[in-house]
């Protein structure tokens, strides 16, 4: 049974024309997960009666963390050697690298320089952090699907996603093609699970004729493009032998039709967005029916252990970030998400030896 799906979402979501300004899925889901976060804060707020200003406030210390803090946990985290060698790299922040322990890291400094700086209890906060932490946690992992990264690995079942934007965008090799798009089946088979048959249709546009340059470039070159990309071969392999094609007409237009085989992912992103979104339910429930009985730090010490506990357990169908996490028994994602759950044991252990002297805390 053929029950996945060809990703070839296009991670901006239109142009502006005059001004080249493309708004992205991944930009937008971020912006809106501070933004929803910032509701469920005012509400929290209003509730305690704290004042509502404060909102805003934490709110630009907490834009201001993640992206500081997720930047340069990747830089430091993940490729130090290239980022200190090439320090202006790391303000580059639209070239991608952004690592959520890191940004974790950069939230929790922020906001104890805030809950000092406006007279609040430093657990107090964390407590409610939580909260749309994990709301925006969500709408990121959701934005990262958008883009096409942090892939799975394979599922072996024909269960999953193959992502197939990168090959899209690369088809699209000439000004006369007008689309290109991917379908289930074509003339390649494959016994193996979770490696499935898929076809690329390339549209040319109405008027341009498939002539015999275009048939020598897709005999003799355009293969050897594709499997110039990672990204590409990663993904979907157009096998051994010469290119399997066929060009046909239909309504007065050209088509060149590419037979492939899909490689089956999990959809990693996906499971993370759904856990912490059930987390979210979770921790706004024990805030709104839990606050006056559970002592100070227990909705922190919480999330620690279980969210990253499932970060642990989801890294496994991760694709590994950089080259070097391939030669390592854990990769990096793992290895941060360690002392993270250790410190959240050590947080509930403190929390209810010390209740007292933590709720001052």
């Amino acid at each position: 049974m053929l029950s996945f799906i060809i990703w070839t979402v296009d991670p901006s979501i239109f142009t502006i024309p005059f001004i080249d300004i493309t708004p992205r899925w991944y930009g937008i889901l971020f912006a809106v997960g501070f933004l929803l976060s910032q509701q469920v804060f005012f509400k929290i707020f209003k509730t305690e009666g704290r004042p509502e200003k404060d909102v805003e406030r934490i709110t630009g210390y907490m834009v201001i963390a993640t992206i500081v803090g997720a930047r340069l946990g990747h830089c430091l985290f993940y490729n130090p050697s290239y980022y200190l060698s090439n320090p202006i790299k790391i303000f580059m922040i639209w070239e991608g690298g952004l690592a959520s322990h890191g940004g974790v890291l950069g939230i929790l400094i922020a906001i104890y320089l805030f809950s000092k700086k406006y007279k609040y209890r430093y657990l107090w906060i964390l407590d409610r952090m939580v909260i749309v932490g994990m709301l925006t946690a969500a709408l990121i992992r959701t934005g990262n699907l958008f883009n096409s990264e942090m892939e799975g690995t394979l599922t072996n079942s024909n269960t999953g996603i193959v992502y197939a934007r990168a090959t899209l965008e690369t088809l699209k090799f000439s000004p006369d093609i007008e689309d290109v798009n991917f379908q289930k089946g074509g003339d390649m088979v494959s016994d193996q699970p979770g490696i499935v048959p898929i076809k690329a249709i390339v549209e040319y546009r109405r008027g341009v004729k498939f002539t015999v340059k275009d048939k020598d470039f897709v005999e003799n070159r355009l293969k050897g493009a594709l499997n110039r990309y990672r990204e590409v071969t990663e993904h979907v392999d157009f096998g051994n032998g010469p290119l399997v094609y066929k060009n046909y007409q239909q309504d007065g237009k050209e088509f060149l039709e590419i037979s492939a085989l899909g490689k089956v992912r999990h959809a990693a992103q996906l499971y993370e967005a759904l856990y912490a979104a059930i987390l979210m339910v979770l921790f706004y429930w024990l805030w709104a029916k839990r606050r006056e009985v559970l002592p100070q730090g227990f909705n922190f010490a919480l999330f620690m252990i279980v969210f990253w506990a499932l970060r642990f357990a989801d890294e496994f169908f991760k694709m590994n970030q950089e080259a070097f996490e391939d030669n390592l028994v854990l990769n990096m994602g793992q290895i941060l998400s360690i002392p993270m759950i250790l410190g959240g044991f050590i947080i509930m252990i403190w929390i209810y030896r010390n209740d007292q002297k933590m709720s001052d805390f």
